[in-house]
């Protein structure tokens, strides 16, 4: 059994999550359940992998080793049903460079590229800097979870002459794990109108049952010709410093395009480290993951006991995927502003701010739950205790 009720301490190691909210917010009393990733080892098999790397003292130039390409093709195929083909993967740095990358492959300065509101905000960080126009489609929040009104998206894409669109899948922040149907319907609307699809599909591991996620490129094998995959292990795994991702394209075309991008820019290569951590998670990670999942799934089960026993005017979606929790706050009448005061100043605790994620955030925050037990408590018990005088609206 792995001990994930042990408090890691990552004070003092360069960890944004926890070392730069000092310099953000001058103290050194913050509690962080905010950058996404988690407070846990990563699995003996990767750190023993990496340790193996490092004894041999020597950090030169490195390939793609054939067993690389198959650790990714067999985890696909075997935890998604999810085919490919050794041709089919790139490798880069991160989804967002890539994200980056796939924009300038297909589309023009100018053009107008659609994504989800609220949403993973370096979505539309990386938009505006690479001089595109940015489309906001806003998300329905019904029963207690995030829907896509699909009549208004196809309008949104023909108003605006839409390109390009991103998919979050499973989404940050709501959590959702869209459906196969739902995804259907996204790709049969991009297939109409001729829109490129990217589905960052890097949480795609963490995903609860009874809920089951599924690649775009699965739902229909129609879909490769106008759509690729952004994915990583970092995120499954714990290996954010890593700097490693993959990039799944099928169609000939397309990925002779994306490549040409990589090229101009120089990117395309990942780091020694990157490599034999992927390899490793994939192959060996399998146990660790399980484990995972049970914890992940306890914890969110218990801020959903908390919030409704001690906070119940924090309304909230249950994640069917994911580490995060999105918090609507709009209860208390607050502006953004003072909700952030009230949890910074008050509670103690730093959480993302739902504005960052879009327009539709307003009033929101997001909260990361992967970490022990005991840090979830103390953070949700000042939380509460910070909310406890604010008359409600």
């Amino acid at each position: 059994m792995i001990d994930f009720d042990k408090v890691q301490p990552r004070v003092g190691t360069n960890s944004v999550k926890w070392d730069a909210i000092k310099e953000m917010y001058k103290s050194d009393h913050l509690l962080p359940l905010w950058v996404a990733d988690m407070d846990f080892l990563a699995p003996e098999p990767v750190t023993k992998a990496l340790q193996e790397i490092v004894a041999k003292g020597i950090y030169g130039y490195s390939i793609f080793p054939d067993s690389l390409y198959r650790s990714i093709i067999d985890w696909q195929k075997t935890r998604h049903g999810y085919t490919l083909e050794k041709e089919d993967i790139l490798f880069n740095s991160g989804v967002v460079p890539s994200l980056a990358l796939a924009l300038q492959s297909y589309t023009q300065e100018n053009d107008a590229v659609l994504i989800h509101d609220p949403v993973y905000h370096p979505f539309a960080d990386v938009v505006i800097r690479n001089q595109r126009q940015l489309v906001r489609e806003p998300l329905l929040e019904k029963n207690g979870h995030f829907e896509i009104d699909f009549a208004s998206m196809e309008k949104t894409i023909i108003d605006n002459n839409v390109k390009l669109f991103i998919l979050c899948n499973p989404h940050n922040p709501g959590g959702r794990v869209w459906s196969k149907e739902e995804l259907r319907t996204i790709g049969l609307l991009c297939q109409k109108h001729q829109v490129i699809v990217v589905s960052d599909e890097i949480h795609q591991d963490i995903v609860f049952a009874p809920h089951i996620f599924t690649s775009f490129q699965t739902v229909d094998p129609s879909f490769t010709a106008f759509s690729l995959v952004l994915t990583s292990a970092t995120k499954t795994f714990n290996l954010a410093g890593i700097k490693n991702s993959m990039v799944f394209i099928k169609d000939p075309t397309l990925r002779k395009r994306f490549v040409e991008a990589q090229e101009r820019n120089v990117q395309g290569e990942i780091n020694t480290f990157g490599a034999v951590a992927t390899e490793a998670a994939y192959r060996d990670g399998t146990p660790w993951l399980e484990e995972l999942l049970v914890y992940l799934s306890k914890n969110a089960d218990f801020v959903r006991n908390f919030l409704q026993k001690e906070l119940p005017e924090i309304r909230f979606q249950m994640p069917e995927g994911t580490y995060l929790m999105w918090l609507d706050f709009s209860a208390y009448g607050l502006s953004d502003n003072q909700l952030q005061r009230v949890l910074i100043k008050e509670a103690n605790v730093v959480l993302n701010q739902g504005t960052i994620f879009g327009p539709h955030g307003s009033q929101h925050m997001r909260l990361n739950f992967a970490c022990s037990r005991t840090i979830l408590t103390q953070a949700l018990q000042q939380i509460a205790k910070a909310f406890q005088t604010i008359d409600r609206q």
